[in-house]
């Protein structure tokens, strides 16, 4: 087994796609995970902007969870019927550009991989922020535990489907758990303490107020609590990962998920005002989450407590595996119709979407050192691509029920066209809301990404009109010169020799190069084994003898010499095919080639590069360990 074996498992075949296929309780894991580890950081990013108010400020969490609450369960309808109405995956990419146009879908698409991305940089963060809450030594190596994380994820997913939600099965459930435990047992605290319980571990002083309740500051708030909903549309993305009845796992996947949301919402809401929790400032010393402080509330900082802060930093650390689902098949929907490279519509080894894999690791990768992991820096940028995705995936529902007009169409066309209008308006409170706290980034990656979409575009139409041919093929083509057939020595041997028969089929016309930098005396040498080896077996036999060409080199380049003779020979000829006949060794072990310089690649490609439709390469392998045998 090879080191690639053993970190993301053997290569599966095309027809066990089947078996990586998933039910309600795996679907869990790997779609739902960002959206219900946003009862940890959702309420958080909204109880640090009322900091400033003080304890004068904790009450306002109720009514700004309930508004939260209230959206979701709007969008829970909407994509509800989005599952139904497009079974083979109908994310906000695939219905805006089938009922607004290609440009609402592709905004969309846009908007939704600036969500994915920020999703996996936002939950790692966030998870590795619960862990300092309990280990606060742990703050200087915040960047390194979060790139290590993101490494872990990248390679579990890489591995397959199956092997992510079952991975990420028992932690997802052990956060639910013992969330589930701290709110049943903070509610029975607040009964037995007649609404105010008394926390078992202390809570810090909370600050003193130093501002004002304003609707702009409510507004704020509301827009950071919305990053709770993100992640919402995962199941709709993914409706194909799931088994028959694919539609009715799908659905129940998605109802499990908001339910569980919910509860832990407004459960945490609730119990963070009869305690009187405050925020504290993420990134300085001292720091607790939310949660942290909840849970040392009602049941002090035992053991429970750091099983519970323990599964918290799992699954927010794991919540980025809903992002590395959905990623990559966004990627390939967009790749399929020629908006990005088609490498992100292959599936890999264990039949995923590696390349889109890769990419989305390497961008988060990249946001995380640029924000130093902290989540507080990472939330003004989040939730505005989730809500404009989910705004245009909306309006495209309303549209789809239009056109459609089945049955109960009006109730479905009344659902989308609400979850529209709710998640619209909040698209504009949310933006105006963290616009200058970061929002404009997401705002100018948005337009770049369009334009990397047309770009990709422009360049495969390009390509296909270039390429397209109505022509039949020339059955004469035999008829015609035999083309000229250049191969490059370095000195004579077995590699060499085997090249030379190899051209010698091809054509009559022969030419060996070789270039001299100067250093030494292979020349000489080559022109003697040359006479010897070749021009003498040729005359023998009475045919033409190949050409010996010898290329001087002052600046001891190899590559260009042999470069520069073929463009010059392919000028002098236009009439003629050339075909480049490259030796190449093949190792019997692959750290050997590190012993050897590539020079046959590099011609290649600058052959590649610089030639014309007339010049050809042609690799002739000499395997090593057949040759040794054969001594």
């Amino acid at each position: 087994m090879n080191i690639l074996d053993l970190l993301v498992g053997k290569p599966l075949r095309t027809a066990e796609e089947r078996a990586e296929q998933v039910g309600p309780a795996a679907g869990i894991p790997i779609f739902g995970l960002d959206a219900l580890s946003s009862a940890a950081y959702g309420p958080e990013a909204a109880l640090s902007l009322l900091i400033p108010l003080g304890l004068a400020g904790v009450p306002y969490i109720i009514p700004v969870s309930a508004a939260i609450i209230a959206l979701l369960v709007i969008v829970y309808f909407s994509y509800r019927q989005t599952i139904e109405a497009y079974p083979t995956g109908g994310g906000s990419y695939t219905v805006a550009r089938f009922n607004l146009g290609a440009f609402w879908g592709l905004l969309a698409a846009a908007a939704l991989l600036a969500d994915y991305i920020l999703t996996a940089a936002v939950g790692i963060s966030a998870g590795v922020g619960a862990l300092i809450s309990a280990v606060p030594r742990l703050l200087p190596h915040t960047l390194f535990l979060c790139l290590a994380i993101l490494a872990v994820i990248t390679v579990v997913n890489l591995r397959g489907v199956k092997d992510a939600g079952t991975a990420f099965l028992l932690p997802t459930y052990v956060f639910v758990g013992c969330l589930g435990i701290v709110i049943i047992g903070g509610l029975i605290r607040t009964l037995l303490g007649d609404g105010h319980p008394v926390p078992v571990s202390p809570l810090p002083p909370p600050p003193l107020p130093v501002a004002g309740v304003t609707l702009w500051l409510l507004l704020r708030v509301f827009a950071s609590g919305c990053t709770a909903l993100t992640g919402v549309e995962a199941v709709s993305n993914g409706v194909k990962a799931f088994r028959e009845p694919r539609i009715k796992n799908a659905q129940a996947t998605l109802t499990v998920i908001i339910a569980i949301l919910a509860v832990l919402l407004a459960g945490i809401s609730f119990l963070v005002k009869v305690y009187g929790i405050v925020a504290t400032d993420p990134g300085l010393p001292g720091y607790q989450s939310i949660l942290s402080l909840l849970i040392g509330a009602v049941f002090g900082k035992g053991v429970f407590y750091y099983i519970a802060i323990g599964s918290i930093l799992f699954v927010l650390s794991l919540s980025a595996n809903t992002a590395f689902a959905d990623f990559p098949r966004l990627c390939r929907a967009i790749a399929a119709n020629n908006y990005l490279p088609h490498g992100f519509a292959q599936r890999g080894r264990r039949l995923v979407y590696t390349q889109g894999i890769l990419v989305l690791a390497l961008l988060c990768g990249l946001l995380l050192v640029l924000f130093g992991g902290v989540t507080d820096r990472l939330i003004p940028l989040y939730a505005v691509g989730a809500f404009l995705a989910f705004t245009l995936s909306q309006a495209g529902m309303v549209r789809h029920w239009w056109k459609k007009r089945g049955p109960h169409w009006v109730k479905s066309i009344f659902v989308n066209g609400l979850g529209a209008t709710v998640t619209g308006i909040t698209v504009i409170v949310v933006l105006v809301a963290k616009f200058t706290e970061g929002a404009w980034l997401t705002l100018l990656f948005i337009p770049v990404v369009l334009l990397l979409f047309r770009t990709v575009r422009r360049h495969y139409h390009h390509i296909a009109v270039a390429s397209s041919c109505m022509e039949p093929i020339n059955a004469r083509c035999a008829d015609k010169e035999p083309p000229i057939v250049v191969v490059p020595l370095e000195r004579w041997s077995t590699l060499g020799r085997q090249s030379l028969e190899f051209a010698c089929r091809i054509s009559t016309e022969v030419i060996g190069t070789h270039v001299e930098p100067g250093e030494t005396d292979h020349a000489a040498l080559l022109t003697e084994d040359w006479e010897r080896y070749v021009a003498a077996p040729f005359r023998e036999c009475g045919r033409p003898v190949p050409t010996l060409k010898l290329l001087s080199s002052p600046y001891r380049f190899v590559v260009v010499p042999i470069v520069q003779f073929v463009l010059e020979l392919s000028k002098e000829n236009p009439t003629r095919q050339i075909v480049v006949v490259i030796p190449e060794l093949v190792e019997e072990r692959g750290f050997e080639y590190i012993m050897h310089n590539q020079r046959g690649r590099l011609l290649e490609w600058m052959l590649l590069a610089r030639g014309n439709e007339r010049i050809f390469t042609v690799a002739s392998p000499y395997y090593l360990s057949r040759g040794r045998g054969q001594s």
